[in-house]
Order: C-alpha cells, then structure tokens, then sequence
C-alpha cells in the first residue's frame, strides 16, 4: 500500500504539470471504489475549475481547484494517478479520469478497487470524517519525542502499533514503522509504557529520517507505486530490516527476524533491538 512517502512524491511529481491547468471534464468508468464515487458531486465540485494547488494530508492528496473546491485522492492497496495524453489508450482498470484544458488527463488506475475519490468544500476539510482524528504530520515541527510520550500515557500495547495509529501521528505505516524502529533501536514488541522519554526522542528523530530518506528516495516500489510520471521509487534497496527476513542485519550481522503483529510482517534485528 502507498504510504506518506509516496503520496507525497506523487505530489510532487504532478505538481509542476498540474497548477494553473483546469479541468473540462470529469469521467467515471467505475464508480465502485472502496467508497463508492458520488460521481455528480465530484462533477460539479471539478468540472471547469482552475487547479489551484496540490497538497497531502497523511496518505492523501488533495487537490485545491478554483471555486473552493477540494477533491481528494487515495490510493488504496494498487492505485496509480498518472498523467497521459489525452489521446492515450485507456487502460485496463482506469476507473476516474479528469480531462484537462491542456489536452491531457489524469488517471487513476486501480486493479483492486481499494481507492478512494471524493469532493469536499475546502473550508469544509478538517471536519470531514476522513481527516478529522488524523494526528499530527511526522514531517511537521510538531511532532517531538514529547508529543509521542504524551500520546502513549495511559496505554499498554506494543509501540510498533502504537507508531502506525493514524490518531497518534499520521502516515507510519507498515515498512516505515519497521525501518523506524530499527533505527532507533527499540523492540516493536515492547510496550509503550516501558519506554524512556530518550527512546521517545530517538524515535522520533528516527521516523522523521526515515521518512525524508524515502521521500529524497523516490518512494518504494514493492508492487504497484509509481509517481505522476509514472517512475517508481528505489528506496526498497535503503531498506534495513523490512522484508529482509534471514539476511544479516546491516548493523550488527544478526540474521533479521519476522513476527506477525495485528495481522502484519514485523521485521526486527534481535541484536539491534532488544
């Protein structure tokens, strides 16, 4: 699944292509998206309007248009938006495309059908339900070894969870909380309320790091994630401990571990992070 970093080199891909293009007209093969698509709303919220700006909030993009409008994106599971000619081929499982003044379009592209695509009045943003008990973003100056300790008072479970609670702090999904962990050296079993306000710091400090050096990066390819322009990303081969199950931990030599936790791969170096 696309995470922070991703959504926000997609953002930054599109950006210089999109601002001050507008949109003619807005198609929708598919309607039947993780949330079905309220397709005359998005109609009206975009048709005609002026690309103002491109931002992200957590793993979603936002499109601000003239007329204040928002229209948000999420990728879900598979999802690609991509820019094309107009005159490109449709592709297999192009379910929403905004066709632009400039004679191109862009697409989202989702095999699994886990995206998301709805409009919403831009004063209206915080308080819709898709953004309303979002925590703070790991990349803003706010969030601080203080903030995350301040956040886990009064809680039990393991820390790798707690990390990847969208309400704590946005957008540290399952790769990012692994490699995060690792390089602050701290167990994603062990539970929050046995962590010392310096491993708070470290933490924090290491979620930060691993998130610029993904985003400089260009995302990880895994699977399906590709940019605006369709590039994928190359930080899979920055990774220290995610999917690297056996391998020597990068640090010590200790061959990294694989638990199962709510379901997911956690990976951790038994040497690094006790």
């Amino acid at each position: 699944m696309p995470e922070l970093p991703e959504v926000e080199v997609l953002r930054r891909s599109l950006e210089p292509h999109l601002l001050g293009d507008r949109i003619e007209r807005v198609e929708v093969r598919n309607p039947s998206l993780r949330e079905p698509v309220d397709v005359a709303r998005l109609r009206r919220a975009a048709r005609g309007k002026e690309i103002v700006t491109l931002r992200r909030r957590s793993k979603y993009l936002l499109i601000d248009l003239g007329g204040g409008w928002t229209v948000i994106v999420h990728l879900g599971m598979s999802g690609r938006l991509t820019l094309a000619p107009e005159e490109a081929e449709v592709e297999p499982h192009e379910h929403v495309a905004f066709h632009l003044r400039s004679g191109r379009r862009l697409r989202l592209r989702d095999p699994r059908r886990f995206g998301v695509v709805f409009a919403v009045r831009t004063a209206e943003l915080a308080d819709d339900p898709h953004f309303a008990a979002l925590g703070p973003e790991p990349l803003e100056p706010e969030l601080s070894g203080e903030v995350l300790a301040n956040a886990a008072a009064g809680r039990r479970g393991p820390v790798k969870a707690f990390l990847m609670d969208a309400g704590v702090v946005v957008g540290v999904g399952n790769i990012y909380a692994s490699e995060s962990l690792h390089r602050a050296g701290i167990h994603p079993g062990r539970p929050v309320s046995r962590i010392s306000r310096r491993s708070w710091d470290r933490l924090a400090a290491s979620a930060v790091a691993v998130l610029r050096q993904a985003i400089s990066q260009g995302g990880t390819t895994l699977n399906d994630f590709a940019d605006g322009e369709g590039r994928s990303g190359y930080f899979q081969v920055s990774l220290t401990v995610y999917d690297r199950e056996g391998e020597p931990c990068l640090t010590c030599g200790r061959p990294v571990r694989r638990i199962v936790q709510a379901g997911r791969s956690t990976y951790y170096c038994p040497g690094c992070q006790r």
